[in-house]
């Protein structure tokens, strides 16, 4: 058995023969000519010939997948129709004289190159979509038929040893595709009834192709490298899309182990089937809304697979604590933009950084405490650091033109807290107004309840935000005054204490009182022995890990 390392893109496991697809040549001869102007002609023919493939291809993706993912290939669409990228490939032509096919590769090359450059890793995946758009016009040019045509034929660059041709394979079997990379055209056309999950050595988490695989339901590994082997074709192997492992010629335990996980997960799959999108509503019609808790921007893919409404917490201190120094608002933007438009119109709720406590980061400097847990932690940190915590808003703001962002701000205690963060809001707004950045004007704020304070203050809070999440973990340190770090005081610290049922209640009722939703995030939420309680106490809106959230919905159903 070898075992290889790689990335993870799309959750799932899948166990199968390796058809390994071969590394395609684009080299293009550079020619010169004698008629530039017929030569631009040429170009111009081509590209509206791409423009007309990557319509049919978005209207193909749309029918199966939704209009979201089908706006990939317009933003190819447009790739193709920008006026910098048509007048590089003519400056080209008209200034060194060569053939068409050379100038689009070498424009191809040149914007790549340019996107790789840049600090946001969404940017930087777009390097990989320009050279698939400019591929489709080289391949038109050299009289290549385009594997989107209608009449079945196809000759495409990953319609290879009979893997896809727009849903027609040329053998029977399904396979394990191992391939250098794919472009997301190429993934957009793979037979899902013949593929049964996709590992390469290049490509990234935020690449199209990577989302367009999750979107499939493909299990999906990249960044394996040099451990990539064109000598696996035949083999067995098993790829893990959770953890990023593959095994090629696994031995009989991780065989059978990981034969006993994908039955578990295909019981999962079954409940999904039953119940994708049907409404988390009781028999008597009581309506809650169900999210899901995440902390990476590439856990959107499970809130998606697991069928959640949205996002209810977006724990945004790990994008520090994973980082050796401070996080830029280009690289926030990135991270929250990314999960918002991945998400589309679902609500994303993102929580400001919580660090302190058991979160600690190094280059926060900050000083030790006996106490951290009442220490300087979260809210108190961006308030009394405002550079900090203006740099995230700013981030924020800008994401929520791309999607439905809300923001939620931790531990509070006052209601003057709440003021003076809105107060810094208030400035970050201005200040991109200023700038003529769009964002959302009329953008959600909400507080976690997880304090006593926050609970007896609930009603002049509620008079502040738009919603209350109750985060049950620290509202249960809290209440019942023991430090959840500490395992000896594992048989005190008891969530279903009736003092902590009875500040969950609290706060619901002051929500409603004052007509704002309230909703929990904390662990209690996927509790399904407390479920009927949080049904009859009228909660709004419950916030699990992805897993969670089809079990939980089933017993909702059930109720």
């Amino acid at each position: 058995m070898r075992t290889i390392q790689g990335v993870s893109v799309s959750a799932g496991i899948a166990i199968g023969t390796v058809r390994v697809l071969a590394a395609v040549d684009y080299a293009v001869e550079r020619r010169l000519i004698d008629d530039p102007q017929a030569e631009m002609d040429r170009f111009r023919a081509a590209r509206d010939t791409a423009v007309a493939q990557l319509k049919q291809l978005r209207d193909n993706v749309a029918a199966e997948f939704g209009e979201n993912k089908a706006e990939l290939f317009d933003a190819h669409r447009l790739m193709l129709q920008d006026p910098d990228y048509a007048e590089c490939v003519e400056g080209l032509i008209a200034q060194d004289k060569v053939n068409a096919e050379f100038a689009v590769k070498s424009a191809a090359e040149q914007f790549a190159a340019m996107f790789a450059a840049m600090d946001s890793s969404t940017m930087q995946a777009r390097a990989a979509d320009v050279k698939d758009v400019s591929r489709r016009v080289m391949n038109v040019l050299q009289g290549k038929r385009d594997s989107t045509a209608q009449d079945g034929s196809v000759q495409g660059d990953a319609v290879q040893n009979g893997i896809v041709q727009n849903g027609i394979a040329q053998n029977g079997e399904s396979h394990i595709i191992f391939a250098e990379d794919l472009a997301p055209s190429d993934t957009a056309q793979l037979d899902r009834a013949k593929v049964l999950g996709l590992v390469t050595a290049k490509g990234s988490a935020n690449s199209h192709t990577a989302i367009l695989a999750r979107t499939m339901g493909l299990p999906a590994i990249t960044g394996i490298g040099d451990a990539f082997d064109p000598a696996d074709d035949g083999h067995v192997a098993v790829i893990d899309g959770t953890s990023g492992a593959v095994f090629v010629d696994p031995d009989e335990a991780t065989l059978t182990e990981y034969r006993r996980r994908k039955a578990e997960a295909e019981e999962h799959l079954s409940l999904l089937r039953k119940l994708k999108g049907k409404p988390t509503e009781t028999k008597s019609g009581q309506r809650v809304h169900l999210y899901a808790n995440i902390s990476r921007p590439s856990d959107a893919a499970a809130v998606l697979a697991n069928d959640a409404e949205g996002i209810g917490l977006f724990r945004s201190e790990f994008l520090y604590l994973e980082r050796e120094d401070w996080p830029t608002e280009e690289f926030q933007f990135d991270a929250y933009g990314q999960v918002a438009q991945e998400m589309g119109d679902r609500p994303v709720i993102i929580r400001t950084l919580d660090i302190g406590a058991d979160k600690q980061v190094d280059y926060f400097n900050l000083s030790h405490e006996d106490n951290p847990a009442l220490g300087y932690r979260a809210i108190r940190i961006c308030l009394t650091r405002p550079e900090i915590f203006k740099v995230q808003l700013r981030a924020l703001l800008r994401a929520s033109a791309y999607g439905n962002i809300a923001i939620m701000l931790p531990m509070i205690t006052s209601v003057q807290e709440v003021r003076d963060a809105k107060r810094i809001l208030e400035e970050a707004k201005s200040e991109l107004r200023g700038e003529r950045i769009d964002f959302n004007e009329s953008i959600q704020i909400g507080v976690m309840i997880e304090t006593p304070a926050s609970v007896i203050m609930a009603d002049e809070l509620a008079a502040e935000v738009d919603f209350f999440s109750i985060g049950t973990n620290d509202l249960t340190q809290y209440t019942l005054a023991c430090d959840r770090q500490n395992p000896s005081l594992e048989r005190f610290a008891d969530p279903h204490s009736p003092a902590v049922l009875r500040m969950i209640q609290m706060t619901i009722e002051a929500a409603h009182r004052h007509g704002i939703w309230c909703g929990i995030c904390g662990e209690l939420g996927a509790d399904l022995s407390l479920t009927d309680t949080f049904l009859r106490l009228g909660i709004d809106e419950l916030s699990v890990s992805p897993t969670s959230v089809l079990p939980l919905r089933n017993v909702i159903r059930n109720r």
